[in-house]
């Protein structure tokens, strides 16, 4: 595919862009009653309201059209049909496969998957129910109370997210704990609260050498060494998430209990895999299955319903929208959900890893602007900080809201209050409030005069800010597996209209191989070499006697 740009379709958005850029959400909602009908989709219990988009009944034509002419659709059957569309590390990309929950056949380099992927998800089992009924004991016998992941990006953030979102269908018996930070404040704080006796470590590193991961792995074992006294203890409170055995061996844990995945599943997109286990042991395998039920739901969405009704792909579309014509360079993300509280973060490394890329698939620069800068937090709490910015700013940054209708804590007010918050934000970013109801509104408080008139633009809202609501009954594993496939498929759409490869990252490695050769230099293991003269005077200060 050629670049976006010039593709016919483009240049008509760009004229339809300079016929409603000027349109305000407030018009098009009081001119038409059904516009939430129209542009509002349900996926059982989700709801995407993405009618505080700026967009016409003209437009959203004219994005699947744009979906078209970039081959979305066969784009789609290539992926979903294991082809490696991975094409800088010749890999497939087949996260789908290990959610297949129809066991539909997918082949990769002409060998079925889908055997393997059914033997780990049993061998997750398996070793799961022995944490959880007792049996897998530690050294000296006693029960597995604190559950500790060692991993770093894919392998901390989405068994993190997951833990956290479904902690009420958690087991009360087990305290989960994840360390990626390098910085040793972070495995020291977890090992003072984890008693060594009944600590289970998961290190999960697919070559077993990732230099943050190993570093908080040996940090582990040398306390749980130190203190139990035995080197033996090593295979029963360490367990490995590897594809790495002599590794794994080396460091001490029984290969019977490494938990193995492939190179056709990206860190970012891992937590459906072997990387999930601690997902596994604290929620139980039928939760986890119902997490993949989820994800598989939306998968056959994305793979089978037109354009039309895609929500994945209507949703990317939107993003390209201002992206690309708007002028956007940012998105954020609302969560009025504590349980989703890790959510931005996760979606931060999905989206900007997969889509931060300057460099199409031919090999050519980019000539139009791609993935956003993501951002977020909780809502409720950005309300009385970030939330200045998207109402009054400079900056147009589309929202996602983020809620459920229903609290698993039903405390007084409270849910009901924070829905309220929720709904009203999306609204006054929609509406925002003209010169002539502030004045009002100040006459209403006894303002006149030369008093009214000097703090009246401070009280002006532009409003015309977009956002989509993500709204759902509860969040079950089943709502969640759906929403987290339906960014990932978000993702996929934006990459396949930009015309770039949305599954490599050759971004992080040039950091990683400088820290490599500064590392030797810092420990005054070697002289500093040819840095540039910042570089080179701030490894003099860390050097300098303390």
């Amino acid at each position: 595919m050629s670049a976006p740009s010039n593709l016919p379709v483009w240049q008509a958005l760009q004229a339809h862009y300079a016929e409603v850029a000027q349109l305000h959400l407030r018009e098009l909602f009081a001119a038409d009653p059904d516009r939430f009908t129209r542009f509002s989709r349900y996926f059982g219990d989700l709801l995407v309201d993405f009618s505080k988009h700026r967009i016409t009944d003209d437009t959203l034509p004219l994005l699947i059209e744009l979906a078209r002419q970039a081959q979305l659709p066969e784009w789609i059957d290539r992926a979903f049909n294991g082809e490696m569309i991975n094409h800088t590390e010749q890999r497939s990309v087949l996260h789908i496969a290990l959610r297949n929950r129809s066991n539909r056949p997918i082949q990769v380099k002409g060998q079925e998957v889908m055997p393997e992927v059914n033997a780990v998800l049993e061998h997750m089992r398996k070793f799961a129910d022995q944490i959880r009924r007792g049996k897998w004991r530690g050294h000296t016998g006693k029960r597995i109370r604190d559950v500790v992941n060692i991993g770093i990006g894919g392998s901390d953030l989405g068994p993190k997210m997951v833990c956290q979102a479904l902690e009420p269908f958690g087991d009360p018996t087990l305290r989960m704990h994840f360390v990626s930070n390098v910085d040793g404040a972070h495995i020291s704080y977890v090992l003072a609260e984890c008693d060594p006796e009944s600590t289970l470590f998961i290190i999960a590193s697919k070559t077993f050498t990732t230099q943050e991961t190993m570093t908080n792995a040996h940090t582990a074992r040398a306390w749980l060494v130190k203190e139990l006294g035995d080197e033996a203890a090593v295979a029963r409170h360490f367990v490995a998430v590897s594809t790495n055995a002599a590794g794994v061996s080396q460091f001490g844990i029984d290969t019977a209990n490494m938990f193995e995945f492939w190179d056709w599943v990206g860190g970012r997109y891992s937590l459906w895999s072997a990387i999930g286990l601690p997902i596994v042991v604290y929620l139980g395998m039928d939760h986890f299955i119902e997490l993949l039920d989820g994800a598989h739901a939306m998968d056959e969405h994305f793979r089978t319903a037109p354009l039309e009704e895609n929500l994945p792909a209507i949703l990317g579309l939107l993003g390209v929208w201002y992206i690309d014509f708007f002028g956007a360079a940012s998105q954020v993300t609302l969560v009025y959900d504590d349980y989703l509280r890790s959510l931005p973060d996760y979606l931060q490394q999905l989206d900007m890893e997969s889509n931060g890329k300057s460099i199409d698939r031919a090999g050519q620069a980019v000539k139009v602007n791609t993935g956003p800068i993501l951002w977020g937090g909780l809502g409720n709490n950005g309300q009385h900080a970030f939330y200045q910015l998207l109402h009054q700013g400079t900056h147009l940054v589309p929202s996602d809201f983020l809620a459920p209708a229903h609290s698993p804590n039903p405390i007084g007010d409270h849910h009901a209050i924070l829905l309220a918050n929720a709904l009203a934000q999306a609204e006054a970013l929609m509406v925002g409030k003209t010169e002539a109801q502030a004045r009002a509104e100040l006459e209403k408080q006894g303002l006149s005069g030369e008093a009214l008139e000097k703090l009246l633009p401070y009280k002006v809202f532009p409003g015309n800010r977009p956002s989509t609501s993500l709204f759902y009954r509860r969040l079950t594993p089943q709502v969640l597996g759906s929403l987290l496939a339906m960014y990932e498929h978000k993702v996929f759409v934006q990459g396949v209209v930009w015309n770039i490869n949305s599954f490599d990252q050759w971004g992080v490695e040039l950091g990683k191989q400088l820290a490599n050769a500064i590392l030797p230099e810092l420990k005054g293991e070697r002289p500093a070499g040819e840095h540039d003269a910042s570089t080179l005077g701030l490894i003099a200060f860390c050097q300098a006697p303390d």
